[in-house]
């Protein structure tokens, strides 16, 4: 690789062999530094590498080839006044506002929305089949009992509250209205994460209309405090299992969804189904020194030495590791349906992962791929305008990429801070998730994979890596296998929605989701998967 350059293509002159601008560029070639007919035999043989690959390169084959094993799937046709019916519930779990903060939960809006659930879904709750509790007064646990108990059961997960939303923010309807505006239904929790969870339990409630008995077993859980770390909801879940040794085949949350036309250069939508999540931390700098007056101030203040400490933290960024954590998986799936030369670059990470992290690093929502992120969030310091303060503090968030640990970014923060006055402390904080399975036996995956090719069959299904977190993490210790995907079909501008103001839902993708989990339920009814039909790449 010695006589290789890696060059911009926009960059590139065949004339002259001599690199442009390469501010905008966002693809990169192999250029030899010579002619093409002083190339050596060694360059040769990359670059068929490479090309070879590109060709070939295609992960999705796989199961789609095999043949599945037969099931006698119940059907689901919805008629007008079922399509209103389900609209109507769904419009009336919005306008509850389960809010979280910081301070706490709406408890008695959490109760209303548990009354409202049992009548929304009089046959879940009445069936022999489904057993329910409540657990830490508001969060809902159920097993759905299978008629073969030697099938491993699953966990379909969901929350109940949601984020404060304000009108005044520029809402174009009022955040807990559920109004309708041209085919969307808008409001605080139709995206994150009661779409989620009505949509399981209306698939639910339609399958026992319709007869349907599972063969494998499955528990569907409802958290109360997701958006404020789920310790009391989530968490005693898992420790109500837990007491009853129970083992999961796989757990699904919310997480990722369908993408469209928000991956740049990506021919179609993609469905990207979550493997792990980053872990996080919440860092405290400090700095302590002596008071005085401001008309004889120091040559340094508290507020000066930490604002130096933060600067370096902001101009050293975390080390690039982009391609060495499940994003790298990600674009492998992805590459045949880019166009070339991007199909070249994301077919060959073995070559080109080094160069593209520099490239992606420079817009913010990229470059949560490519390493840890480091995020101040709160500064404070001084009490009056003519004081010199003794006291200041700022916080620090990071989000801890896949292939590092908490404990080896407290060292790096650390280091790049470089005070003996700036005093470092966690807060809190928690190593990335492990890394879900992916391949071709891969139970979880797979059947998520099979059902949103079903439904939504012009899609790419591909791993990914969720940057936030979920409920699911606290369940890690049920199960090897947790994916994070809900089938929202988003467009550009839906992401900033989550969290964000006019959050809303098309009324055809809140019936996609139904379709989705009444589909998954009975898809999980498979014994095991087919033998696969793939090839394998050894780069």
């Amino acid at each position: 690789m010695a006589n290789i350059y890696l060059l911009p293509i926009q960059c590139y002159s065949k004339k002259t062999h001599q690199r442009r601008s390469a501010e905008t560029c966002p693809v990169l070639v192999l250029v030899p530094r010579h002619s093409c007919q002083s190339c050596d035999s060694g360059e040769t043989r990359v670059f068929t590498i490479a090309s070879i690959r590109t060709l070939s390169l295609d992960v999705n084959v796989g199961l789609q080839l095999a043949r599945w094993e037969k099931t006698n799937n119940i059907s689901l046709v919805i008629d007008h006044h079922q399509r209103e019916e389900l609209l109507a519930k769904f419009k009336e779990a919005i306008k509850i506002p389960t809010v979280s903060s910081e301070t706490g939960g709406n408890t008695s809006a959490l109760l209303q929305f548990g009354q409202f659930l049992r009548k929304a879904f009089p046959t879940v709750f009445s069936s022999s089949l489904v057993q329910h509790e409540m657990v830490a007064d508001y969060s809902h646990l159920f097993y759905v009992r299978g008629s073969h108990p030697d099938l491993v059961p699953y966990m379909l997960l969901a929350h109940i509250d949601v984020v404060p939303a304000n009108e005044s923010d520029g809402w174009e309807a009022p955040p807990f209205s559920a109004k309708e505006i041209n085919g969307f239904i808008y409001g605080r929790g139709t995206i994150d994460d009661k779409n989620s969870l009505m949509a399981i339990l209306q698939a639910l409630e339609y399958l026992l209309l319709k007869g349907y008995a599972p063969r494998r077993g499955f528990y569907i859980g409802f958290g109360h405090d997701e958006e404020i770390r789920g310790f009391s909801g989530a968490m005693n879940i898992v420790r109500v299992l837990k007491q009853r040794n129970v083992q999961l085949s796989f757990v699904l949350d919310e997480g990722l969804a369908v993408m469209d036309g928000i991956i740049s250069g990506l021919e179609g939508p993609a469905a990207l189904i979550g493997l792990s999540e980053k872990g996080s931390a919440n860092v405290k700098l400090s700095v302590s020194t002596a008071p005085g007056h401001s008309s004889i101030p120091p040559k340094e203040s508290s507020i000066g030495i930490l604002a130096g400490a933060v600067k370096r933290l902001e101009d050293n960024p975390m080390p690039r590791l982009f391609g060495l954590g499940p994003e790298r998986t990600t674009f492998e799936h992805l590459a045949h349906k880019f166009s070339l030369p991007l199909k070249f670059v994301m077919s060959n990470f073995w070559l080109f992962s080094s160069v593209l992290s520099r490239v992606l690093e420079r817009k913010p929502d990229m470059n949560a791929f490519v390493r840890t992120t480091t995020a101040v969030t709160i500064f404070n310091g001084g009490v009056k305008m003519n004081v010199i303060p003794s006291y200041a503090e700022a916080y620090v968030n990071l989000r801890i990429h896949s292939t590092q640990t908490l404990q080896e970014v407290m060292d790096l923060i650390e280091a790049t801070v470089g005070d003996p006055r700036v005093k470092v402390e966690l807060v809190d904080g928690f190593d990335p998730l492990p890394v879900s399975s992916a391949d071709e036996r891969s139970f979880g995956f797979q059947i998520i994979k099979k059902t949103v090719l079903d439904l939504f069959p012009t899609v790419t299904v591909a791993p990914g890596i969720c940057i936030g977190n979920t409920d699911s993490r606290h369940f890690k210790d049920l199960s090897k296998d947790i994916y994070r995907f809900s089938p929202n079909w988003f467009k550009p501008g839906d992401v900033q929605r989550f969290h964000g103001i006019n959050e809303r839902i098309s009324k055809k993708n809140y019936e996609e989701m139904i379709q989705f989990y009444f589909n998954l339920i009975q898809n999980c009814d498979t014994r095991k998967l087919p033998e696969p039909h793939s090839s394998v790449h050894e780069l």
